[in-house]
């Protein structure tokens, strides 16, 4: 009897205190219910502040695409030529395939004098690499990759890469250039005349503002007779430009 006395004094203690622990358990509930929902406010807060300080990428896009629209877009011609009068050292033959005849892999840096396409000014040099693509035995010539500069003294320069065929005319890419030609882009019209003694190029040039007129004019036709003047070819102030490279 006093065993079960007992057991129903514990029992009854237990019932009393069940109430009060579902209350306690409702109110801990709830209380981690507004935490929570003030952290998610919270961090909502955050994100739209950070929105508000941070533009979107959208919009990054959106400034890109309008600066690249506002940038020149007429085509500029400009004419050179490019001549080696054989006292550069140029072109230099590096048979890097070790065969006796043009391979895949042979390099061959170059550089040349360049002049106006009226050939009346001498306007600086040529300089950069070729890497041997593949021997054209039924051409009687080679396809190169190209990759190189034109120089035109305090003007700046203009880099191009492209195909560099010995036996046809080609299109290069104008990838850049420094000075005025910063920004530039366009193709370049390669003409081989007397490979590899004298080539004519034509440019078309975007992306730049007008080219100064010392670098415009009438071109001499492309002929394997055209010769530079005296004048230019020694350089001379009135025929050369301004810290031409040399």
């Amino acid at each position: 009897m006093a065993t079960t006395s007992s057991a129903l004094r514990v029992s009854s203690s237990l019932s009393s205190k069940l109430p009060n622990s579902e209350k306690n358990l409702s109110k801990f509930s709830q209380n981690l219910s507004l935490r929570s929902l003030n952290s998610i406010c919270s961090k909502k807060s955050r994100l739209e502040t950070n929105s508000q300080k941070n533009p979107v990428t959208a919009s990054l896009f959106s400034t890109k695409a309008s600066k690249d629209s506002e940038r020149p877009s007429k085509v500029q011609k400009l004419h050179v030529y490019e001549i080696n009068e054989g006292d550069r050292g140029s072109p230099a033959y590096l048979r890097l395939s070790q065969q006796p005849t043009n391979t895949l892999g042979d390099l061959v840096p170059f550089s040349n004098k360049l002049y106006h396409g009226n050939l009346e000014k001498r306007l600086g040099i040529t300089a950069g690499l070729c890497v041997l693509i593949q021997h054209v035995p039924e051409r009687n010539g080679d396809r190169y990759e190209a990759i190189y500069s034109f120089y035109f003294g305090d003007y700046g320069h203009i880099s191009v890469q492209g195909p560099y065929l010995t036996y046809e005319e080609t299109y290069l890419a104008v990838t850049g250039g420094s000075g005025i030609f910063e920004g530039v882009y366009g193709q370049v019209k390669l003409q081989q005349i007397v490979f590899p003694f004298k080539l004519f190029y034509t440019f078309e040039l975007k992306g730049i503002p007008d080219l100064p007129k010392e670098l415009l004019g009438t071109p001499i036709p492309p002929s394997p007779t055209a010769e530079p003047t005296p004048a230019a070819k020694a350089a001379e102030p009135h025929a050369a430009l301004k810290n031409f490279t040399k």
